[in-house]
């Protein structure tokens, strides 16, 4: 996979990209990650890159030319990847697992990470994702496109240790992570589950199961209402409500 990452401050990816898995994914040769600074495709002295709005307004807007400039630069680098581009907005649509299980099977990866007020309006048009970290605004898309990178290349394959690890997380199954437990068996009064150590690997997998059912009910009920759930599922979150009721 490539990614570029299309921003003004390069050098903060310097942390993310340098550490644990993605560092390792980079060393490996699974993901490639560019940053293009897009400064240098700015007009005229100072490489402008802002301008103020047409009707008035405050702050300032990114220019399209330096942007599509970019891109640009990224199409002619890599004239044969499939790109999907996309836009780091408050606007877009909220990112979560499944998107970034979907941007991992993608062979190239652009990132536009913004500043000041907003975008020219036509940088939409090249645009093929606009995709937000969550209800809340940031100073610039930089943090919100290391999550997101984060997320996805720790999918790709090879890149975890153990390839059932990703399978297991919290919203890949649809439901959040059941509870986990190594040595040792008791710290202070607190025990370790007798289930997970009777290597009954079919009583573990249910109690697991539950286990998950259980946190989403309590922290995330939200989750239950795209999930499958078995008649057994529903009897158990019966149970879970009325508890809760007396």
């Amino acid at each position: 996979m490539i990614i570029d990452v299309v921003t003004l401050f390069p050098e903060m990816f310097d942390g993310p990209l340098g550490y644990s898995i993605v560092k390792r994914a980079i060393e490996k040769d699974i993901v490639e990650v560019n940053r293009v600074n897009f400064r240098q495709f700015g007009k005229g002295k100072h490489q402008r890159v802002d301008d103020t709005p047409y009707g008035g307004g405050a702050g300032m807007l990114l220019k399209p030319e330096p942007l599509f400039d970019a891109v640009d630069s990224i199409n002619e680098r890599e004239p044969e990847t499939k790109k999907r581009i996309i836009l780091m907005d408050p606007a877009g649509k909220p990112f979560n697992q499944a998107m970034a299980e979907e941007f991992s099977g993608e062979e190239h990866l652009v990132f536009l990470c913004g500043h000041y007020e907003g975008y020219d309006e036509r940088i939409r048009s090249m645009v093929t994702d606009e995709v937000s970290l969550g209800d809340y605004v940031l100073t610039g898309g930089e943090l919100a496109a290391m999550v997101m990178i984060d997320a996805t290349v720790r999918l790709l394959p090879e890149v975890l240790g153990n390839a059932d690890s990703a399978q297991t997380d919290s919203h890949s199954s649809g439901l959040l992570e059941h509870p986990h437990y190594t040595r040792p068996v008791e710290y202070r009064g607190m025990k370790v589950p007798d289930v997970l150590m009777n290597g009954n690997h079919g009583l573990i997998a249910e109690w697991r199961h539950k286990e998950s059912l259980k946190r989403t009910f309590e922290r995330r009920p939200d989750m239950l209402a795209s999930y499958d759930l078995s008649d057994q599922d529903k009897k158990l979150i019966a149970e879970w409500k009325t508890e809760e009721m007396e």
